[in-house]
């Protein structure tokens, strides 16, 4: 059956199409009722038959994987040190990557010994929010059965690198005991929900903070497949911490709701997602008007509160889709991309209407090309008008304009702060998210020694440090005193640019990595501190950022300036970036500069920033874009021949 769309589309009773999300082309594996008018579509849009679907291997996977079940739970029952790429695909959905050193490949194949495989676990942390009990829990397992130090994300969550497999079910279940949970850090569903990491007490920021544990309670996979491989019969799960402090009872019933439009479809264990889940990842975050500390535009979904001023009453919230990092070098049909303005929704229909976006990516979402099967694709390909309409033929009313907003800052809310309510909260720098402790500076026994004398909790941020609440006033000093004897700096004494810079793990254990960023960004650092002192630019505060490979966990396209991993040695530089101006991306300068010559790409560029910036307030990502990819290549080239 061959149906054309030609402005206006009823598709009637029995009506089971798919739409590909391509530049030309839309298809949907969602059964419509005949009362649904899909409305104001775009007229370049078909409609297929299913026979016409080439699905990927991953989504031939998660079909035919029981809910989550297999071939995982048969294949942690041998003695492999490994799981299966079957495996591997399912496992990523219950929170793990298996990964190997690969440090040590070259020398165990010489050897003729397998690789050196482990396992990585990510938990899920809604608003970054992490109480001492778990804290201890993580700071513990992490020496018994990980590698001895914890990896904070720029999602705000924590990884526990080097579980072997052998240990995984003991490590899962300890999570679930203490009450936290792996399910929904990874694989094609809803994962970590984000919040701005300011933890005051204000309402707009309590606000944020509930809806972000709501929409991680509301939107998390339904199959218990979960308890059943890590739990059995004989252990049992503690509530997740985060459902305490919202009505957990309302959210399953509204999780589950039907408004009969299509959100909830006809399916024994995923009413939500369906038994293919969705066609890849999908990112929330939530914020305050004018509070950018997240990067709020690289998320699939993009909520920010909106308040009555008047009686300071929770309104709705502004939302925001398709944006998101990952992309592949050489492919310019994959892109990073920043979020649009979807519209306005009042608070009783966010709920509703999250999950109707949600729906019209695991309708419409691109499930044959892997590379372009974020929703960040399927809304660029509609445009926002487009989206806008396919998602209220799920909701089924109208999305209301944007509303008007102070404009954005960036703070990364580093340094002492009073909380609201008598108390404060203190921002660390941890240095690209590695807690360990060596020969500089004890982080992770400093961080247990304040846990266990002051029983705090804390918050992960997005730049992967960490922000201590509820203070008491009169712990300050003891507090300082505590980070000095431990070699942790107080922010005043941090390089600004260290301050600002993110770098993803990239080697060893990263699969995809094709060159070094976390351990090779302090030097970096030291490098571009040594430039711009001797240009005379050393009071500027840049954002730098660095990935070994082009997927972006370390949000490289919204900084100043970034590094990607493009070959052994060797990055391509992104500039044009702005923490502050969020609604755009950099570009891509230059391909192959190679990591040991890096100043002779930036020096001719800076010098062109320090000549012709418009005022000293104008920055150097700013300045990149105001004047564009020619005159910085005319430029360069100019300084060059001289």
């Amino acid at each position: 059956m061959m149906m054309k769309a030609v402005g206006c589309l009823m598709l009637t009773t029995g009506a089971h199409c798919f739409i590909q999300n391509t530049p030309t082309v839309l298809r949907t594996r969602h059964r419509f009722p005949s009362t649904v008018n899909m409305v104001a579509m775009p007229e370049s849009i078909k409609l297929w038959s299913d026979e016409t679907v080439k699905q990927t291997k991953v989504e031939k996977i998660k079909l035919e994987s029981s809910a989550l079940r297999e071939p995982l739970a048969t294949e942690m029952r041998n003695d492999e040190m490994f799981v299966t790429q079957e495996g591997y695909q399912v496992l990523k959905f219950h929170g793990s990557y298996m990964q190997d050193n690969r440090d040590l490949r070259k020398e165990l194949i010489r050897a003729k010994k397998e690789k050196a495989f482990s396992f990585m676990l990510r938990l899920k942390v809604p608003c970054g929010e992490v109480p001492p009990e778990l804290h201890r829990l993580l700071d513990d397992i992490s020496n018994e059965l990980g590698q001895g130090d914890l990896r904070a994300t720029t999602r705000q969550a924590w990884q526990l690198h080097g579980v072997l497999k052998g240990d995984l079910k003991e490590v899962v279940a300890r999570i679930m005991e203490v009450g936290s949970s792996t399910v929904g850090a990874c694989g094609d569903v809803s994962r970590n929900v984000m919040t701005t990491p300011c933890p005051k007490v204000t309402k707009p920021y309590h606000y944020a903070r509930k809806y972000s544990k709501i929409m991680a309670e509301l939107l998390k996979p339904q199959s218990t497949a979960f308890t059943e491989l890590w739990l059995g019969d004989d252990r049992v799960a503690s509530m997740e911490y985060w459902r305490k402090d919202i009505d957990d009872e309302k959210v399953k019933v509204d999780a589950l709701s039907d408004n009969g439009r299509g959100i909830i479809i006809d399916h024994p264990h995923e009413p939500l997602y369906g038994s293919q889940y969705l066609p890849k990842k999908f990112k929330i975050a939530v914020t305050v008007p004018g509070d950018n500390s997240l990067d709020i535009y690289i998320n699939d979904i993009g909520l920010v509160v909106i308040m009555d001023e008047a009686d300071e009453e929770l309104l709705g919230f502004n939302v925001m889709v398709g944006g998101g990092m990952g992309r592949m070098h050489g492919k310019d049909e994959t892109f990073a991309r920043t979020a649009d303005h979807l519209g306005f929704v009042p608070k009783e229909d966010i709920e509703e209407a999250c999950k109707a976006i949600l729906a019209a990516q695991r309708d419409h979402g691109n499930r044959e090309v892997r590379a372009n099967a974020r929703m960040k694709y399927l809304v660029h390909t509609l445009g926002i008008d487009g989206f806008r309409a396919l998602t209220e033929t799920y909701l089924g009313k109208p999305i209301a304009p944007w509303r008007d907003m102070v404009p954005w800052k960036y703070s990364d809310w580093m340094g002492w702060h009073d909380q609201g309510d008598g108390k404060l909260f203190l921002g660390v720098n941890l240095v690209q998210g590695r807690l360990n402790d060596n020969e500089e500076v004890s982080w992770k026994t400093c961080l247990r020694v304040l846990v266990d004398k002051y029983d705090l909790s804390y918050v992960l941020s997005p730049t992967q440090s960490i922000i201590f609440k509820g203070i008491n006033p009169k712990d300050k000093a003891d507090i300082e005193s505590i980070l000095a004897q431990h070699g942790v700096k107080q922010i005043e004494e941090v390089d600004p640019l260290v301050r600002l810079s993110i770098a993803c793990p990239a080697f060893p254990m990263c699969g995809l990595a094709v060159n070094e960023a976390e351990r090779v960004m302090p030097a970096f650092m030291q490098r571009m501190r040594v430039l711009l002192d001797r240009m005379d630019l050393g009071g500027e505060e840049i954002m730098i950022r660095m990935t070994g490979c082009p997927n972006g966990c370390a949000r490289p396209y919204m900084a100043e300036i970034a590094f990607v991993g493009d070959g052994p040695k060797s990055y391509q530089l992104w500039v044009g970036g702005s923490p502050v101006l969020a609604e755009r991306t950099g570009w891509a300068f230059k391909d192959r500069v190679k990591q040991d010559t890096f100043e002779d790409k930036l020096e001719p560029l800076l010098q062109y920033f320090k000549e012709s910036r418009l005022s000293a307030g104008e920055g150097f990502g700013d300045f990149c874009y105001r004047v564009g990819q020619e005159s910085l290549l005319a430029y360069s080239a100019s300084a060059i021949k001289k």
